[in-house]
């Protein structure tokens, strides 16, 4: 994606956004699928999980519906490509969580964590542009008006306030500067939640301000 799209700031950065999105949601969608085979055949204690695996797939559903919005999906050959690479990476994506969860969630921190950080310098580079361009329709409806349920719910790693109780983030929406600045914080509450679940198989593994990114383990040495 890199490659093909590079980000110049200018209307084809959105078809980029848009191949990136389309991709993105994939993984969350061959979880449930991997849950629901796995419940079918009589495995119970997931609805945890796959309740906030659903909230995650709506998520970047609405980053989809965004970058659409904003024309990301106008040319047909963009359409072809994202989902194109859509539809393998799905099959890959189940084979993988079938065989070793662990795995398939550590491939995912590390394509969020990729996600953040190209949304985070997209914000840093073009500021200026995207303060001066409204917002879509469908990011109000998303962040401010629907019900916050689902969005709350993949918000897995809170801050606390200062009575000890988890926050809530609440979107403020002036400019498509601020829809990309909650586009890009999803981003890094998916990563937080993917971390925990590679380091501690649980969602609520440490607290926001402990977690940090996956590390290769130790090299195991021998005696002599």
């Amino acid at each position: 994606i890199c490659l093909i799209y590079p980000v110049t700031g200018g209307p084809r950065d959105f078809a980029r956004f848009f191949v990136l999105e389309t991709v993105a949601r994939v993984p969350y969608f061959a979880y449930l699928s991997v849950m629901h085979l796995r419940e079918t055949f009589g495995e119970r204690g997931l609805g945890e999980k796959m309740r906030t695996h659903y909230a995650e797939a709506d998520n970047e559903l609405h980053h989809l519906l965004i970058m659409e919005e904003l024309g990301g999906n106008d040319n047909a050959i963009d359409r072809v490509v994202a989902q194109s690479m859509a539809f393998g990476y799905y099959w890959y994506v189940v084979a993988v969580y079938a065989w070793s969860q662990p795995c398939a969630y550590h491939l995912s921190e590390l394509i969020e964590d990729h996600a953040y950080n190209t949304y985070n310098t997209y914000l840093t580079e073009h500021e200026e542009m995207l303060k001066g361009m409204p917002v879509p329709k469908i990011a109000s409806k998303y962040y401010v008006e629907d019900n916050p349920f689902l969005f709350d719910l993949f918000c897995t790693v809170k801050n606390r306030d200062e009575q000890g109780n988890f926050s809530t983030r609440r979107p403020e929406l002036n400019s498509l500067y601020d829809v990309f600045v909650n586009v890009r914080d999803d981003e890094k509450e998916h990563w937080k939640t993917l971390c925990n679940l590679v380091q501690y198989g649980d969602m609520q593994g440490v607290e926001n301000g402990l977690v940090k990114g996956t590390e290769p383990a130790p090299p195991v040495t021998t005696g002599a």
